[in-house]
């Protein structure tokens, strides 16, 4: 089994920055990809971006250039840094993590075995 915890969520202003952390524990060996989604009320979870075990990433296309997703492999940590954000960024934000698969398949959250609680990121305009 593995555990993951997020934190770094808050309250920003629009055009401010937060890193968002989540931090693995367990039988972490069984994880090839890390993705970080979203959800917002009323609408479906996003995919935002994943990070691979080799330090491959992905963004979806509304936070390239402003979202950065990185490891520590010695900390057993992945991060989010969001910076330039929006008001359209507000979500609660989930990592997970698991085998992997296509950008196409992780969108619809297969192969992300393993999921945090979330952490709550509110941008006021």
């Amino acid at each position: 089994q593995v555990q993951l915890v997020e934190s770094g969520g808050g309250l920003v202003q629009a055009g401010g920055s937060l890193r968002l952390s989540c931090a693995a524990s367990g039988s972490i060996f069984s994880i090839n990809a890390m993705g970080w989604y979203r959800q917002a009320p009323g609408k479906q979870r996003e995919l935002v971006a994943t990070i691979t075990r080799g330090g491959s990433t992905y963004y979806t296309d509304t936070v390239k250039g402003r979202f950065t997703s990185s490891r520590d492999n010695a900390k057993n940590t992945v991060y989010l840094q969001m910076n330039s954000l929006k008001p359209e960024d507000t979500a609660v934000y989930y990592c997970a993590g698991g085998k992997g698969g296509t950008i196409a398949t992780m969108r619809l959250g297969y192969g992300m075995d393993y999921w945090g609680k979330g952490t709550l990121v509110t941008v006021s305009s």
